[in-house]
């Protein structure tokens, strides 16, 4: 991806961000919508249960195998919503996140704590937003 294809911007006059871009500018190129994943293994088997950090393994993974059937990268995600049962582990998510996603200028996300997702092994469930270099 090139710099001039993707921009992230924090504006001085909104309270810094800690791990990830208050915005994302994309002038071209198609978007590519990833619906939210979760530790589901290419058979259907839950990966992790009870842990975050597995389960976060295994959402990436599946993330990067949906971009990569778009055309994309994670170096094209501008946008990632986390649902988490317990938002206290977000720290050991970004962590994991982190190995995945450019540091130097992480793409937009929230973060929000559910009740619960459509099964009871699930800890975590995270959808992107990605804009694939055009062609």
């Amino acid at each position: 991806m090139t710099a001039e294809r993707l921009r992230f911007e924090n504006p001085s006059t909104i309270a810094p961000p800690i791990g990830y871009s208050h915005v994302a500018i994309v002038p071209s190129g198609p978007l590519v919508f990833v619906a939210g994943q979760v530790a589901l293994d290419a058979r259907g088997n839950v990966v992790g249960p009870g842990d975050y950090r597995a389960q976060a393994e295994q959402v990436f993974r599946n993330l990067g195998s949906a971009l990569a059937a778009a055309g994309a990268t994670f170096a094209d995600v501008v946008k990632l919503t986390y649902y988490l049962l317990d938002v206290s582990h977000l720290p050991e998510i970004r962590e994991v996140r982190n190995r995945f996603v450019n540091v130097e200028n992480p793409p937009t996300s929230t973060a929000v704590q559910v009740s619960r997702l459509f099964r009871p092994e699930f800890l975590i469930e995270i959808d992107a937003v990605a804009s694939r270099p055009p062609g």
